[in-house]
């Protein structure tokens, strides 16, 4: 019932996630690490604040210790890149972090993250899968207290390695000299000593909302998006702060409001720090963007004489272009994020940081970056639907969609249609429409990105009828 998917394997807790379940991927990853000749390393794992996240860490260390691996347990909640940035930094196979990122309360899970920081691509995750189908059960695990005892298990904290090493990357003196105030909504997760450490060590006015633990995340999802960061929004507004930080619950992902209350997606984000490292920082080089990313990333690109890499949705495949291509920044809609030189993975921490750099080397606001940017490469607005369906009907949306590739009727002139990760529709005003399965939860994804709003949401109404889709 283990199955990776775009993020790591997810499961509702008490379904699928389960201590048994938990363990036997502990078990399978202990086959995986003997089949390489690794098993005399460390296998270090992070969790974040979700129910049950510590003690699966924990569980998962007690298998690692029967079999006599070694594991370094982050002693308290973290961000994800925390965890990467100890695999890459300590040259270890694997890590593990116990998330499920921004999915709603009722899910957990685990990220598997390999050599250098990174994670877990298709042909390591089947790896995973096939090991896991040939765990003989019961797994056998010892007693925390006696890994612990034996030297098998040891509790650590290397948060500060972490943030030193982002103190180190960027401008503290712009920043300090800047007198920058900030609003932080880390969504209840795990950001907030992070974000909040290095901003007040650059001297910005730090004030946070939504920081307390809450394992319920405020009963919504732990997801920057327009809606969840609307308190944020008006938190800025009536402070007069220079800039909103959301990050979603394990902080991989971000967020910002501009200095007027308006919400800036994470397409706007990876412009914007595309924009800022060229500009200002002298960095050359692509980027990298999904296929559910914006094209003005496309615009920004041909604008400095690069070109913009096309990946499927899943980080793994951002990572692996960005190595293959020498491309200074990749990332895609859902906040995710990764510049060249840092990890290899989405660290929402370091964005934060880099974010606010941009303020104070710029000495501009937010808004004029951001409208100076549109009027060089021109607006689009996107529309996203999730649409969720039953097992029964995923098969048939598969055949019609990937097999018998039915297309809609449009409105539009068709230039291109790609089924690179289900299907994309390219059109010739230059907008474009995708519809594709999530990674993580039974949803059917419609994305349109287009030059009025009006015109993205009726794409994607054209879509939904077409395929009876009840949202």
């Amino acid at each position: 019932m283990i199955h990776f998917g775009t993020g790591g394997w997810r499961a509702v807790i008490g379904d699928e996630f389960t201590k048994s379940n938990i363990q036997l991927l502990a078990k399978a990853m202990v086959e995986k690490m003997k089949h390489e000749g690794v098993s005399d390393q460390v296998m270090v794992i992070g969790y974040d604040r979700r129910f049950l996240a510590k003690e699966a860490m924990q569980w998962m260390a007690e298998v690692f210790a029967a079999e006599g691996i070694s594991s370094k347990l982050i002693n308290r909640s973290c961000p994800t890149p925390l965890v990467m940035f100890y695999v890459q930094q300590k040259g270890l196979p694997y890590g593990m972090m116990v998330t499920a990122s921004h999915n709603p309360a009722l899910y957990n899970g685990v990220k598997v993250f390999t050599a250098g920081g990174r994670d877990a691509d298709l042909e390591q995750t089947a790896d995973i899968e096939r090991f896991i189908g040939e765990v003989q059960e019961p797994v056998q695990a010892i007693p925390y207290e006696e890994g612990v005892s034996s030297g098998l298990i040891e509790e650590i904290n290397p948060i500060n390695e972490y943030l030193d090493s982002i103190l180190d990357d960027i401008n503290v003196t712009a920043i300090r000299n800047a007198g920058l105030k900030i609003a932080l909504d880390p969504m209840y997760g795990v950001s907030e000593t992070a974000i909040k450490t290095i901003l007040i060590t650059a001297r910005c006015e730090v004030e946070t909302i939504h920081g307390n633990h809450d394992t319920l995340f405020g009963r919504r999802m732990p997801a920057p998006n327009p809606e969840a960061m609307r308190e944020l929004s008006n938190y800025v507004v009536q402070k007069e702060c220079d800039l909103g930080i959301a990050t979603d619950g394990d902080a991989d992902r971000i967020g910002i409001i501009d200095n007027n209350g308006r919400y800036l997606s994470p397409n706007d984000i990876l412009v914007l720090l595309y924009w800022y490292l060229v500009k200002y920082r002298g960095r050359k080089g692509p980027c990298v963007r999904n296929l559910c990313t914006t094209h003005i990333l496309d615009r920004l690109a041909e604008s400095f004489h690069e070109t913009c890499y096309e990946v499927p949705v899943g980080f793994k495949w951002v990572s692996a272009k960005m190595d293959e291509t020498g491309a200074i920044i990749g990332g895609e809609s859902s906040g995710g994020m990764a510049i060249q030189g840092r990890i290899k993975g989405k660290d929402g921490v370091y964005a934060a940081a880099l974010l606010t750099e941009m303020l104070a080397v710029t000495g501009r606001k937010m808004s004029e970056i951001y409208d100076e940017i549109q009027a060089e490469c021109g607006s689009s607005f996107m529309a996203e639907h999730n649409y969720r369906f039953s097992e029964e009907l995923k098969e048939s949306f598969l055949k019609r969609i990937m097999e018998d590739k039915e297309v809609p009727p449009m409105p539009l002139g068709i230039t291109d249609i790609s089924y690179m990760d289900g299907c994309k529709i390219r059109f010739e005003n230059g907008g474009w429409v995708s519809v594709r399965f999530s990674g993580t939860e039974p949803l059917l994804r419609v994305f349109c990105e287009m030059p009025t709003k009006d015109m993205a949401e009726q794409i994607c109404a054209v879509y939904r009828d077409y395929l009876n889709l009840n949202q």
